[in-house]
């Protein structure tokens, strides 16, 4: 089957860790430097960033849930980072201070995947580009700035005061940026959160990223329903978005 994509689609949103930037490599990187430094021999950098990465959706679900307040992405990630390191038998106390502080900004330098860049800069000559990200603002912002992610607006979570996949991140980012749900696609590599943003109105596209949990990735290794668009890479739904360019006329794509 195939879906239109109209003329009155203004802006695409991007899911950003695994769909724009490659998460995994990025905190194992980081981790493999702070456990060489820090002469943590018996820390495997792979599952580190894997066990450190399990925290996020439950640290978050407190959020969502009502039983704790809007707190940054930073906040939770650094909790997380002292659950991961007690699991791995590293006393917090062990550590400076400063080197956790420089650790749990791994975050903000994941590197994007190589298509991103260019995708997304040929997506931005025809619509507004923005995050629509559970990380914060300074979290987007630094990112951006070292990688050349050539976005519009940077709406960090802060700007909603909501977690995905919770309806108002999607909704709150429609009313900030003065479109309907529907005049902005929704891109991501996970089909929950594709989910999560039709049924608030929003367009689709899902971006294939079979190896963001690694090379056992089990997860989202293919569109689980009719998305408007399915993409290989950023520079495929560059192509696909392409042919929007007669106002008065709608363009199917698969």
């Amino acid at each position: 089957m195939t879906e239109e994509i109209g003329p009155d689609l203004h802006a695409l949103v991007f899911d950003v860790f695994g769909t724009v930037v490659d998460w995994r490599n990025g905190v194992i990187r980081e981790v493999s430097s702070f456990a060489r430094e820090h002469g943590l021999n018996g820390i495997d950098p792979a599952a580190f960033a894997d066990m450190w990465r399990s925290h996020y959706v439950p640290s978050m679900l407190e959020v969502r849930s009502g039983r704790r307040p809007f707190t940054r992405l930073d906040v939770l990630h650094r909790e997380n980072l002292e659950k991961t390191l007690a699991t791995f038998d590293v006393s917090v106390s062990s550590v400076p201070a400063a080197a956790l502080h420089e650790l749990n900004l791994a975050w903000h330098r994941l590197d994007p995947w190589p298509d991103s860049v260019a995708g997304l800069t040929q997506l931005k000559a025809r619509y507004i580009i923005a995050p629509l990200s559970n990380g914060n603002i300074r979290l987007m912002l630094d990112m951006a700035k070292r990688s050349g992610l050539p976005w519009d607006a940077i709406l960090g979570a802060e700007t909603a005061g909501a977690y995905k996949p919770s309806p108002e991140a999607y909704l709150r980012t429609a009313e900030i940026l003065d479109l309907q749900p529907d005049q902005i696609c929704m891109v991501a590599a996970h089909n929950s959160d594709l989910a999560a943003a039709r049924r608030c109105g929003m367009r689709t596209a899902f971006i294939t990223r079979t190896t963001e949990h690694g090379p056992t990735q089990t997860t989202d290794l293919a569109p689980e329903e009719n998305w408007d668009v399915v993409a290989t890479d950023m520079l495929d739904l560059a192509q696909k978005l392409h042919p929007i360019q007669d106002q008065t006329t709608a363009v199917k794509v698969k």
